[in-house]
């Protein structure tokens, strides 16, 4: 199926590893010129070398800390710079925060700006541009909804659901959409590292539907089909990419 994205511009933070490299490079593959943002650029070096030795636009490397002041400034200027008007914003960057009762308000304002405010400002950076052009896409990569424990990361997340929500309304009018994608169980390094083999296989064959762990290039496929033309009629949405793992009905 031609996804109609070739000639398409996309920004997509967290880009060096997981599910943002994943992303981009699948964004790539579809003939995206795709700016990729991230703090490690040797990583993001390699990325770009696989995409363009498979024929693929060499992506631009933006080397950006996320949680600098102006890095949605920054990042806008830069991406703009590298492929002109950007037409698609994958907000991938973000982590784990699980806090104590009585962590000091600076961890809390640490994981609320890296997952909820930068995701926020680099997209109000990109909107303009977008509406003008009447075409947009913002994907954002979240997380879940049944927090277990108190996780400062879920409280932004919940809160990056509510502002993509709320933007759809706003700007459907200019052909842009707004969605969400949270991840279920997907492989990463830090997943490599923290969980044993035993207790993945464990976990996959009692909590997971499907019965195996997902990999980035899983959710990799339904953010690549959020931003193309051809979903235009699916915004403020959000959309699990799990096997199956949540429980509840809506």
């Amino acid at each position: 199926m031609d996804l109609l994205l070739t000639g398409k511009t996309a920004v997509v933070t967290g880009a060096s590893m997981g599910i943002g490299r994943a992303i981009a490079k699948a964004l790539a593959a579809e003939g995206v010129r795709v700016a990729a943002v991230a703090r490690r650029t040797d990583l993001m070096q390699v990325m770009a070398d696989e995409v363009e030795a498979a024929g693929h636009p060499r992506p631009a490397l933006i080397q950006q800390d996320i949680m600098a002041e102006d890095a949605a400034a920054s990042i806008a200027a830069a991406a703009s710079a590298a492929l002109g008007p950007i037409d698609i914003l994958v907000n991938n960057a973000g982590g784990s925060r699980v806090l104590p009762i009585d962590a000091p308000e600076e961890r809390w304002t640490e994981a609320m700006t890296l997952n909820f405010t930068r995701p926020r400002q680099i997209a109000h950076a990109l909107l303009p541009a977008m509406i003008e052009r009447r075409w947009g896409r913002i994907i954002n990569i979240t997380g879940k909804s049944e927090p277990e424990h108190l996780n400062a990361a879920f409280s932004a997340k919940a809160g990056i659901h509510a502002w993509a929500k709320g933007l759809s309304r706003e700007v459907g009018q200019f052909g842009i959409t707004v969605n969400s994608i949270p991840p279920g169980r997907i492989m990463s390094e830090q997943i490599r590292r923290n969980y044993p083999e035993d207790y993945r296989k464990h976990f996959a064959e009692t909590e997971i539907p499907v019965r195996y762990w997902g990999e980035p290039e899983d959710l990799a496929v339904m953010a690549v089909w959020l931003a193309s033309p051809l979903a235009r009629y699916v915004t403020g949405t959000v959309i699990p990419v799990d096997g199956g793992l949540r429980r509840y009905q809506f």
